[in-house]
């Protein structure tokens, strides 16, 4: 404080007209200064949990650079690990918070929105194998709609719980096949449509991924089964030629003409 008592001193004798510009200009300067402050913390994994710390090692702990309250990270700010693995975005009591990117270590990103240090709201993921994920997260994990997308073509558009296609979607992939309907633990499940890459098609229940359940599956030709499919086959029910013509039925798995 000496020398700005000093510096006051020398411009009020030189400028006297500056004498109600100057005191406003030192008031203010503190508060300026500790706007404009990044802090560093270091990440420790304690008995107690997570602490944050002004030291720590640059080696082998995660450094965080950004707005601090309390003494964790809370504003804007950006984490890197020593394994690759960094964030930058918005901070909420030393947890991710808000809209931030976080590259992994093992090469995917995800970029969105957090709540409590995990995914939560709307946000992408591209993983390192080429897949992508666009859609709705819950505590890290793809939840409700969203569109997942492979690497060589194939894409669901539909529900997910907790990471799997659950409710309503559709599966498709270029040249291959297409299902649209009910899904459970990412797998087909209730009914649903399914059309292969030949182009028959099929039109009743599922269960586990299997063709089980009441059914019609229709060749392209005009030939069809009709009646109680299980485990992929028909079970109990009638098959029909191109012209309509009932030319057997299967009896708890068993063809009989």
């Amino acid at each position: 404080m000496l020398h700005l008592r000093i510096l006051f001193i020398c411009i009020r004798d030189k400028f006297k007209h500056w004498r109600i510009f100057i005191p406003f200009l030192l008031f203010s300067f503190p508060l300026l200064a500790n706007f404009d402050e990044e802090e560093i913390l270091f990440k420790w994994k304690t008995s107690f949990g997570i602490q944050w710390k002004r030291f720590g090692d640059i080696v082998t702990q995660p450094i965080f650079k950004g707005e601090v309250e309390n003494g964790k990270p809370n504003g804007l700010g950006m984490l890197t690990s020593p394994d690759g693995d960094k964030y930058v975005g918005e901070w909420k009591n030393g947890k991710f918070e808000g809209r931030g990117t976080r590259t992994f270590n093992n090469g995917n990103k995800y970029f969105g929105e957090w709540e409590n240090g995990k995914e939560n709201g709307k946000g992408t993921r591209i993983y390192s194998d080429g897949d992508k994920y666009v859609g709705e997260w819950k505590d890290g994990k793809k939840h409700f709609k969203g569109i997942y997308t492979w690497f060589d073509g194939g894409k669901y558009e539909g529900d997910f719980k907790f990471d799997k296609r659950y409710g309503q979607g559709t599966y498709t992939k270029p040249n291959s096949w297409m299902y649209e309907g009910g899904w459970e633990n990412g797998e087909k499940n209730g009914k649903g449509v399914f059309i292969s890459p030949d182009g028959n098609k099929y039109v009743g229940e599922y269960k586990n991924g299997l063709f089980n359940g009441q059914g019609i599956y229709h060749w392209t030709d005009g030939r069809k089964l009709d009646g109680i499919f299980k485990d992929g086959g028909l079970w109990n029910g009638k098959e029909y030629n191109k012209n309509g013509k009932i030319v057997g039925k299967y009896v708890n798995g068993v063809f009989h003409d």
